[in-house]
C-alpha cells in the first residue's frame, strides 16, 4: 500500500502529512503569508520511517499545491530548503 500525502488546512495554517494505520508518521507544517505565499516552517518524519523519502514527497506535494494556486513557497524549514537546493525543477515556486 502506497503512503499518500494528505493536506489539512485550518485558517492561515496547514500541514501536509502521511498517515499509516491511524497514526501520523510524517508532517510538514506551513503558514500563509498574505494571499500569494506560504512559509514551510517544520518537517518531521518518525524515526522508523526516515530514509524513505517521505519528507521529499511532502515537499513535492507542497510544490504541486503552490503551482495549482499560483502562489510561492518560502522554505524556512532547513529540510525543505535543502530539498529545493537539490532539485532545480521545483524552484519555480520560490
Amino acid at each position: 500500500m502506497a503512503l499518500e500525502v494528505q493536506l489539512e488546512e485550518t485558517g492561515h495554517k496547514g500541514r501536509f502529512y502521511i498517515r499509516k494505520q491511524e497514526k501520523d508518521i510524517a508532517e510538514m507544517t506551513y503558514s500563509a503569508a498574505g494571499k500569494d505565499r506560504i512559509i514551510i516552517d517544520h518537517t518531521q518524519v518518525d524515526k522508523e520511517y526516515r530514509g524513505q523519502d517521505l519528507g521529499k514527497q511532502m515537499v513535492y506535494k507542497a510544490v504541486e499545491y503552490a503551482r495549482n494556486r499560483q502562489i510561492k513557497i518560502v522554505p524556512l524549514c532547513p529540510f525543505a530548503n535543502a530539498i529545493f537546493k537539490k532539485n532545480e525543477e521545483i524552484r519555480d515556486v520560490l
